[in-house]
């Protein structure tokens, strides 16, 4: 059965890249970061990436509130790349964090080791 997932991220350029590959990878996505918590409230992901910094609620605010209702993997891509932001991703309960820019085929390792 394909595994869906969900993508936040404020830059379409971004969310468009990481659809395309996970996509010929054979994973369902859902790529919209403003409509991301009616989503997972209409239909449970697999697996929820999330980028830090958008506008309106921001993906550390987003990974707190979906870990604390579900166990689902979550993937934090950010480019906040300090120690500090990746230890506080982690802390508050993604499962893991890459910066950006990063390698399309980093990424598909990533979603394949969390599955």
């Amino acid at each position: 059965m394909q595994k869906l997932i969900y993508i936040a991220d404020d830059e379409q350029n971004i969310r468009q890249m990481m659809k395309a590959f996970l996509e010929s990878e054979g994973y369902a996505i859902f790529s919209n970061g403003a409509e991301i918590r009616r989503a997972v409230r209409q239909k449970t992901p697999d697996m929820i990436i999330l980028d830090v910094m958008m506008p309106g609620e921001d993906g550390f605010s987003l990974c707190t509130s979906f870990r604390r209702e579900s166990g689902i993997p979550i993937m934090i891509v950010s480019a906040k790349d300090s120690p500090l932001d990746r230890v506080t991703g982690i802390t508050l309960g993604s499962d893991d964090y890459i910066t950006k820019p990063f390698l399309p085929l980093e990424l598909i390792a990533r979603v394949k080791a969390l599955f």
